[in-house]
């Protein structure tokens, strides 16, 4: 379990002494990747606070991974619109909220409508940082967000009391998938356990910029199944057509489970003796569920966004690029070196390391 950096007695806030049972709402990024994040900002809370329920809403895409976060009571499932203020959409959520009693909401993104329901809802205190000048929505103002280099460090000062020391170390997520039921999922899809240990391969991003070659995993699957392992490509639909090459490059031992269920990869993540990943939400979810995850780092830092959790290996280019790092969805100087110059056979030597084997001689 995770002991908090210093004395809990100290870290009291207002929410703790007229609030002391009362549950806590986290409103956290809906990204999969940020989702899962979030799971360290929960585990700080019970840490923290452990006689207050801790709920968290969450999309309709999210919503599966709460199912396996320990110290979450219940998500609140709703999906507001991105692009435009929707008020009713608001004010019903406002409603819903408040037939819980929430007595402290903590506001992760830093936009103004992120922060409208919880005031709707008169959540006696709602801690966020200053975002769009959310003053009067939020009533636990904080400042220095950008003095904050990593998402984490964002996420989870929110949790703590202001003013207060960032710790060296958060609590890390933790996805807790039973076995049984990734079990079930297995021979339910027909997924047959012929003794090749099963690699799931990653290969969406959001913006191609963060996507390492599809051909390079179509060479890196080939060379997989020929050395005698299965290779699962998972994502949503709109890798559909990546895991089409993917599949079609690795033959008959190489299996489509593209979904739009993300229930789906977690549970097939669970199963699998490795993944190889791009920095995408699924990067995420495999190393809190503990799987032995290659993540492959073009444009991005891993420092700031690899996962708290251990990876087996990190994966980033050996050339010097100037541009890197940047944050672009597509490369804006075209050659996408940070990318292209990772070769499958630097990826496929790492899952050899990760699993504990010895390459295959040629």
């Amino acid at each position: 379990s995770y002991r908090l950096p210093v004395d809990p007695q100290e870290m009291n806030s207002k929410s703790s002494t007229a609030a002391a049972e009362t549950p806590i709402l986290l409103v956290p990024y809906m990204w999969i990747g940020d989702f899962v994040r979030c799971h360290s900002v929960i585990r700080l809370l019970k840490a923290r606070f452990p006689q207050r329920p801790v709920d968290v809403l969450t999309t309709t895409l999210c919503a599966p991974l709460l199912d396996y976060m320990p110290g979450v009571r219940k998500g609140v499932v709703w999906d507001l619109p991105r692009k435009r203020l929707a008020l009713a959409e608001h004010k019903a959520l406002a409603r819903r909220f408040a037939l819980e009693g929430y007595g402290s909401a903590l506001v992760m993104p830093r936009t103004w409508k992120s922060a409208l329901a919880p005031y709707l809802a008169g959540i006696p205190e709602r801690t966020g940082f200053a975002g769009e000048v959310r003053f009067g929505l939020l009533n636990d103002i904080r400042f220095g967000e950008k003095k904050l280099p990593r998402m984490i460090d964002r996420c989870g000062a929110l949790a703590l009391p202001k003013d207060a020391a960032i710790p060296v170390e958060w609590p890390k997520p933790e996805l807790r998938v039973p076995p049984s039921e990734a079990a079930e999922w297995r021979a339910k899809r027909g997924l047959t356990q012929d003794g090749r240990p099963v690699v799931a391969f990653a290969p969406g991003a959001v913006g191609p910029s963060k996507r390492w070659p599809v051909s390079y995993f179509a060479e890196l699957g080939r060379s997989l199944t020929a050395e005698g392992f299965s290779v699962w490509v998972l994502g949503s639909p709109a890798e559909a057509p990546l895991a089409k090459e993917i599949v079609e490059a690795s033959g008959p031992h190489a299996r489509d489970l593209t979904s739009t269920d993300l229930r789906n990869a977690i549970l097939a993540m669970k199963v699998a003796d490795a993944c190889v990943s791009n920095d995408s939400g699924l990067v995420h979810v495999a190393a809190a569920i503990g799987t032995p995850t290659v993540g492959i780092f073009g444009p991005t830092s891993p420092w700031h966004w690899a996962p708290l959790n251990p990876l087996a290996a990190i994966i980033e280019t050996k050339t010097e690029v100037d541009c890197r790092p940047c944050h672009k969805p597509t490369c804006r100087m075209e050659h996408h070196r940070c990318m292209r110059d990772i070769p499958a056979t630097q990826v496929l030597a790492a899952v050899h390391r990760a699993l504990g084997r010895l390459p295959v001689p040629a």
